[in-house]
Formats: structure tokens, sequence, C-alpha cells
């Protein structure tokens, strides 16, 4: 385990690598008009280039948990960072939508080497009672990126084209490379043979513990219900004539800050209340930042909301997150990526039940039974009783 100061620089080393990814991750949200104009087809349809990045990163998670476990998760990182950062680099020449969406979902399955593996190594070098407060703080590293690439985006898209935007992605990616050295982020691993076999008996392990299936299940639906609104923010910006893609930038910027605004209070949070009331009422708070945007009369409403909505949801995440680290200590990176698989699953397919909600009942219903969700998952995990993530003894 590591000391307080090695583990400080931990954060910070692998908290680069979150940053990239991130910033890659949220760069093309508020700027679906825009797309949507150049490749002459609809918002909605843009709005899948989401769907395009977090699929891949949730479906190469089964594979990439157990390479790590094999060869070393620092290894895994440094790989995917670059495939990350070549992708990026690619979108220089894209001349058409669909050439796009495939640059979109390497970059994705790229990305999906990096947090999920920074989480599990967290996992192996941290004690699990400091574990929920640098799990936090890797969290920061994370937002700042989220929130960098929705801001740039928005400032810089004028003036650079998105194109020149995702070079930009591309250069941090890079940097990470360049800052994860060889001896950085965890233990020396001795490299060993990949077993599929061993491997899928894992998984059936873990899916056979009622814990992790509580929690798999519980983090697939935060990830539907939180993340399907961001592809459509610009939309209803426009839609109600409360301005275009900078406030749109602004509202997605704004999330990732309710996650830097829970990344302050958690360890106050923590102390007084601990992890089931930090979930019980991070559910309603979540709720109410959904539905403050579905009434939002300005931009201003919105973006206030999108910050509420990322101080609950990120209330509800960590601790999941905690718990999933838990569930089998010997196999940590396997089970952290089953539930980063799940989580960008229900990430991948938010977009698209958003899109049809939004078609069948228009924009603001889809909204309020989002919101009606995050209240009642909150409340279900943070229920008395055996916790999700602690298997029962014996």
């Amino acid at each position: 385990m590591a000391s307080p100061a090695g583990t400080g620089r931990l954060i910070l080393i692998l908290g680069l690598a979150c940053f990239a990814a991130n910033l890659a991750m949220r760069s093309l949200d508020p700027l679906v008009g825009v797309l949507a104009g150049e490749f002459r087809t609809t918002p909605e349809t843009v709005a899948l280039l989401a769907t395009a990045f977090s699929l891949p990163y949730a479906l190469v998670q089964p594979v990439l948990g157990p390479v790590g476990d094999a060869v070393g998760k620092r290894r895994v990182i440094r790989a995917c960072l670059v495939v990350l950062a070549l992708a990026l680099v690619a979108h220089l020449f894209v001349t058409d939508l669909a050439t796009l969406a495939v640059l979109r979902m390497i970059a994705g399955g790229a990305a999906g080497g990096t947090f999920p593996l920074c989480i599990a190594t967290i996992g192996d070098r941290v004690r699990i009672e400091d574990r929920q407060l640098a799990l936090s703080r890797l969290l920061v590293a994370g937002l700042t990126g989220s929130a960098a690439g929705a801001l740039l985006a928005a400032a810089l898209e004028p003036y650079l084209g998105w194109r020149g935007v995702s070079l930009l992605c591309a250069a941090a990616a890079a940097g990470a490379v360049l800052v994860l050295r060889p001896d950085a982020g965890e233990a020396p691993v001795e490299p060993r043979r990949l077993n599929l076999g061993e491997a899928l008996a894992r998984y059936r392990q873990l899916w056979s513990l009622r814990a992790a299936r509580v929690l798999y299940g519980s983090v697939f639906l935060e990830g539907m219900m939180v993340f399907g609104i961001f592809p459509f923010i610009a939309p209803l910006v426009i839609e109600r004539g409360l301005g275009g893609q900078r406030e749109a930038g602004l509202a997605v910027a704004a999330f990732a800050a309710g996650g830097f605004l829970f990344a302050a209070l958690a360890p106050a949070m923590l102390r007084i209340g601990g992890q089931r009331l930090t979930l019980r009422y991070g559910g309603f708070v979540a709720a109410s930042g959904m539905v403050a945007q579905a009434l939002a009369p300005s931009a201003w409403v919105l973006v206030a909301g999108c910050l509420v909505l990322g101080l609950g949801f990120y209330m509800m995440h960590s601790a999941i997150q905690t718990r999933v680290t838990e569930v089998a200590p010997m196999a940590r990176g396997s089970a952290v990526a089953m539930h980063a698989f799940c989580f960008f699953m229900g990430q991948s397919l938010g977009p698209a039940v958003m899109g049809l909600g939004r078609g069948a009942l228009g924009a603001e219903p889809p909204l309020f039974i989002a919101a009606a969700g995050l209240a009642c998952l909150g409340l279900f995990l943070a229920r008395p009783g055996d916790r999700p993530g602690r298997p029962k003894p014996g």
C-alpha cells in the first residue's frame, strides 16, 4: 500500500491519464449543432456520436480488465493513450459523418483503457479506509478533463474549428503518455500469459455474487439516466431560445463543476453521514438538478441544474465505485472493468433512449422520468441491510 505522499503522487500521475480521456470524451458534446450543419443532418443523428464513443468504451472493458491483471495496468493505460492520440489526430482528415463515427469508436475503445484501470490501480495501492477519498480526488482530474473539453470546444471552435479542438485533445493524450513513466502508477508486475478460460471463470464468479449484480445493474441505470441528456443540451438551449453553443458548453462544464464541489465536500459528507446518507441524498440532489433542467426558464437556471445534477451524480457514483473495488480484491481489475462495462453500456444507450423519448413525449417528460429514476435508485442503494460490494460472510 502507498504512503500518503505516494498516494498523492499516484493520483497526480494517473489523474493526467484520466484528464486526457475525459477531455476527448466531452469535446464534441457542445458542438452538435455545428456538426449537424457541416454534415447536413439532424442533431439527433449527430448526438449518436456520444454513443459511438461510449459503446466501444464499454465493450473493451471485459477484455482490458483481465489484460491489465495479467500484464500490468500501467502498460495497458499507456498503450491505450497512444491509440487515443492517433485516433484524435485522424479527426483532421474527416470529410463525412460516418468516418467521424468510426474514429470516435476507436477513440472510445482506447479511452476505455484509462479511467477504469486507474480506479483499479487506486484499489491496489490505497487502503480501504482512505479509498473513497482517494477516488474522489482522482475524479477531480477526470472532471477537469470533462469541463475543459466542453469549455474549450465551445470557446475555441469558432477560431480552430472542431478539428482543431480534436488536435488539442490529441496533444493532451500524448502528454499523458510521457508523464506516465514505466515506474509510475503501480508496483512492478511480472507479465504472465492471459488465460481466456480463467478470465471467463472470473467473470462468472463475479456475476454469481448478488452484491456485484446489484452494483452493476445500478451503475447501468445511473449511466443511462444521467448521460442521456448531454448531447441534447445544445438542441434544448437553442429550441428554447436560451442561447447557443456557448451556453451549452457552460452547462456541460457545470456538471463537471458539480463533481469538483463533491470532491471538496466529500470528507465532511463521509464523516457526518457515511455512504448510506451520501447515496440517499445524492439521488434526490441529482433528481432536483434534472427537474431544474426540464423547467429552466433561462440558460443560467439550466447551467445551475447541471451543476446540481453533477453534485448528486458524484455523491452516488463515488460510493458505488468504492464498493466495486471490494467485490473481488484478488481480481480487482476485472471487477472494475465489469463495472465500467455496465456504466458505459448505460451511457451509450442513454442518448438513443433520450432521443426516442423526446420524439414520442417532447423534451421535458423524459427528464422528469429520469429524475424519478435517480431518486429511487439512491433510496434503493442506501437501504438498510447487507451493503452492495460487501459479500455476506461464510
